[in-house]
């Protein structure tokens, strides 16, 4: 595939069937397996039992794939971390550092394994990050990309979307016209993925934490995969309209979705209402950490604990209108059907 405009329509039949995706030397498994989700339960929610409930999923994840993670030509693994909701509510350290040491104990040196978040602000307000009074992270020795500082995008990759920056959806002016070629207006209807992700290495992992959203009706995997994961995105987190859409055709770039490994989230903190900021009134803690190749599966998972938890509290559940998981289904990205669908335990 050309290095040009991933533009949204020709995705479609260029999405690729969710698997378990592992770097291998051979090829891949004939037959994809099912939708699978692993869960491992946490004791506490500190770096001993983050350690013992990863390497039990990572294990699971290499017997159902049939071989071992082990570095590959690129001998690089990227970490998509989130913080965009502010400290309380991002990528719990434990996790990230458990992910590291299983990395570490397959093959990978500290300097193989990076790190790849937004803002610089909130990766250090929630530890990623040094901080402003030590100067020290616990991440020492692996790099941290931080997005908004423009240094790893790439021109010649990027979602172009007729929605540009400079407009409110709301308040645009009634003569705009996609069709307008103003240099200027071009330039601002394309968001610049973050390259060293698909670019850079054997594979990456998800790791988000999930909210409620007002556009995008869940926030988790597939958003963090996307429009945290790209330049110029906050156009569309006040569209219901063009969100969902640009989510999923973004997800199915397929650079983008044959180096992504899995997703791996902690149900440490998750918030059902007011997201994506941080509200500890609105959140709730589960012991569980998760496993899957599905991002569709894991955020339909997801919807379903952040309805149940607005129902039992008075709120009303995310509005059926809002079609991520549809789109994304549809683009050959994983399945939004729940019901019978059982979480297979690590241990």
């Amino acid at each position: 595939m050309r290095k040009t405009s991933l533009m949204l329509r020709a995705l479609a039949a260029l999405a690729l069937t969710p698997a378990i995706r592992l770097p291998a030397a051979e090829p891949a498994l004939a037959t994809p397996p099912p939708p699978l989700v692993w869960e491992a339960k946490l004791g506490e929610f500190d770096r001993a039992n983050y350690d013992a409930a990863v390497e039990k999923l990572f294990a699971k994840l290499e017997a159902a794939a049939g071989r071992k993670i082990v570095p590959l030509a690129k001998h690089k693994v990227g970490l998509k971390i989130y913080a965009e909701s502010g400290a309380g509510l991002a990528t719990p350290l434990p996790l990230t550092q458990a992910v590291i040491a299983a990395l570490e104990r397959r093959g990978y040196a500290a300097t193989d394994i990076f790190l790849v978040g937004l803002n610089q602000r909130r990766l250090t307000q929630t530890g990623y990050l040094p901080s402003i009074i030590t100067g020290r992270s616990p991440f020492e020795g692996h790099k941290i990309f931080v997005l908004e500082s423009g240094r790893f995008y790439d021109p010649v990759w990027f979602y172009d979307s007729p929605l540009p920056n400079r407009f409110n959806p709301v308040l645009r002016p009634t003569n705009w016209s996609p069709a307008r070629t103003d240099p200027k207006l071009d330039e601002e209807r394309k968001s610049f993925l973050a390259t060293p992700l698909f670019l850079d290495t054997d594979f990456w992992i998800n790791l988000p934490v999930y909210t409620d959203h007002p556009a995008l009706g869940v926030n988790g995997a597939l958003v963090n995969a996307t429009l945290w994961n790209a330049s110029n995105t906050s156009r569309f987190f006040d569209s219901g309209g063009s969100a969902p859409a640009a989510v999923a055709e973004m997800a199915a770039i397929p650079e983008l979705r044959q180096t992504w490994g899995f997703t791996l989230v902690s149900l440490e903190r998750w918030q059902f209402i007011g997201g994506p900021w941080f509200n500890s009134l609105y959140t709730r803690s589960e012991p569980r950490l998760w496993l899957s190749a599905d991002p569709v599966l894991l955020d339909a998972l997801m919807l379903d604990k952040i309805n149940a938890a607005r129902v039992a509290g008075g709120f009303k559940p995310v509005s059926d209108e809002i079609r991520l998981l549809e789109f994304a289904a549809t683009l050959g990205l994983g399945t939004q059907k729940t019901a019978g669908v059982q979480l297979l335990p690590a241990d």
